[in-house]
């Protein structure tokens, strides 16, 4: 089934731009890496940078490169591939609903609006904050509602660094190359999500494969795409209502999974959409994403409204059903499990031997990546005042960052001992992950991108 709405400002290029060979988005080279940041946290998932001269300290007016203009709304992600940075917003006609920072109660908004909404992906030059080019990928009256806080640009787009691929979720899948031109577009069906909050799992590639998640109150399902194409290699249907998690291509010792958190099940299959194990025991809203580290799986769920709020270290190999019984903290395959360490919205990070866990009221958490043992627990960023937290934590140069909602980072000494080391402002609501490239770190505000470099000593 198609959408309503006519995807009629995309226009597909003549000729397709040849495929890459097998891109890989796991384990790239030093080089590779250092020049690229392609989806959502990064390569692996795992929200860490490494390289001299990151910024540590920045400001309104303080090592800020360059800022520009992104119009829209759109809480996905930055990407960044070589001196590329590509983001996706989407423009409403009439008038607009600031979001209200804080938690997410009464921000339902049922009803779809009735204003043309033109969905756009923008490409910057990394080095200057020019504007490159702009495209209109879809316009027209949305087929869903979001919620407040929701957007219609949540999703994080991917690259293979021959091609971005934006995907807006009850909409469809745009594929670009790097100038903005369009190769192939796919429509997707509308499907209902929780109380109209709409969507935000973001698509992953692997190998010459395109993952994407929907997980809806309607029929949820994985789908694996041919990215030359945007034709569909499968699809598996999953027993799941609404979620929110990001996919994550688990390359370890044993084989390479696809691992989707959900309210119900946390699953993973093979590379053919095969089921491999099962793990219950999630809280009712499912939204970090997992990543590896150490030869261990770590997902995570934590509704602020549940007693369970889950963070599980997963051993490879599994197969069939693996979860906890009553009263257990581990087995053959969960290696370690914390009942109430998982977050709402931010993802869990490993740097170091520790694991952090970002709380959305601006708590944080440590422990130990191998073994689970609580670290330290819960201390509070902002003494000043209650801030909230809705972007993923990310790591450099020996500290962790913490983005809150106001558009303050909180830097914090990675290590066994929590010590706050500064606040860094920028005064702007900030909901999404940055990115960091090379010397640069990207920051998505409400309406502007901040590119934030360290000055030469």
């Amino acid at each position: 089934m198609r959408t309503r709405y006519a995807i009629h400002s995309f226009r597909v290029s003549l000729t397709l731009i040849t495929a890459c060979g097998n891109f890989l988005m796991i384990a790239p080279t030093g080089s590779i890496a250092a020049s690229a940041w392609p989806q959502f946290r990064g390569f692996n998932s795992k929200g860490v940078a490494d390289g001299d001269h990151l910024p540590l300290q920045w400001g309104e007016s303080q090592n800020i490169a360059w800022k520009a203009q992104v119009p829209g709304v759109g809480w996905s992600s930055p990407i960044g591939w070589g001196n590329r940075i590509f983001v996706t917003s989407v423009l409403k006609e009439g008038e607009l609903e600031t979001p209200k920072k804080g938690l997410y109660f009464n921000g339902e908004r049922p009803v779809p609006s009735k204003d043309l909404h033109i969905y756009k992906v923008f490409g910057f030059d990394l080095e200057t904050g020019r504007k490159l080019w702009e495209r209109d990928v879809h316009s027209g009256r949305p087929s869903s509602s979001v919620h407040l806080k929701n957007s219609y640009a949540s999703e994080t787009p991917v690259t293979d660094g021959t091609r971005v691929y934006a995907y807006f979720g009850n909409l469809g899948l745009f594929c670009l190359d790097m100038e903005g031109n369009g190769i192939w577009s796919k429509n997707f069906e509308v499907f209902p999500t929780r109380y109209g909050w709409g969507t935000a799992a973001s698509p992953v590639l692997h190998n010459n494969r395109l993952y994407i998640v929907n997980d809806n109150d309607k029929q949820s399902f994985l789908v694996a795409l041919d990215p030359s194409t945007g034709n569909e290699i499968w699809r598996v249907n999953r027993d799941e209502p609404s979620n929110w998690a990001t996919p994550y291509i688990w390359e370890n010792h044993e084989r390479t999974e696809i691992v989707t958190p959900g309210r119900n099940k946390v699953r993973s299959y093979n590379l053919k959409g095969e089921p491999l194990w099962e793990l219950g025991g999630m809280s009712s809203i499912a939204i970090p994403t997992p990543f590896s580290e150490f030869g261990l799986l770590y997902v995570s769920s934590g509704y602020v409204g549940d007693n369970i709020r889950p963070l599980f270290a997963i051993r490879p190999g599994a197969s069939g059903d693996i979860s906890l019984k009553e009263g257990e903290t581990s087995n053959s395959h969960v290696a370690w499990y914390q009942a109430k360490g998982g977050p709402y919205n931010p993802s869990p990070l490993v740097y170091g031997d520790y694991l952090y866990v970002l709380y959305d009221r601006g708590l944080l958490s440590c422990y130990e990546a191998k073994t689970g043992r609580l670290v330290y627990d819960r201390e509070r960023l902002n003494t000043e005042g209650v801030s909230a937290f809705t972007s993923s934590p990310w790591a450099y140069g020996g500290k962790l960052f913490c983005l809150s909602e106001d558009g303050d980072t909180f830097v914090v000494e990675a290590g066994p001992a929590y010590k706050l080391h500064r606040k860094n402002s920028l005064a702007e609501m900030s909901m999404a992950t940055p990115a960091v490239l090379g010397d640069s770190l990207i920051i998505r505000t409400m309406n502007h991108l901040y590119c934030i470099r360290s000055k030469p000593l």
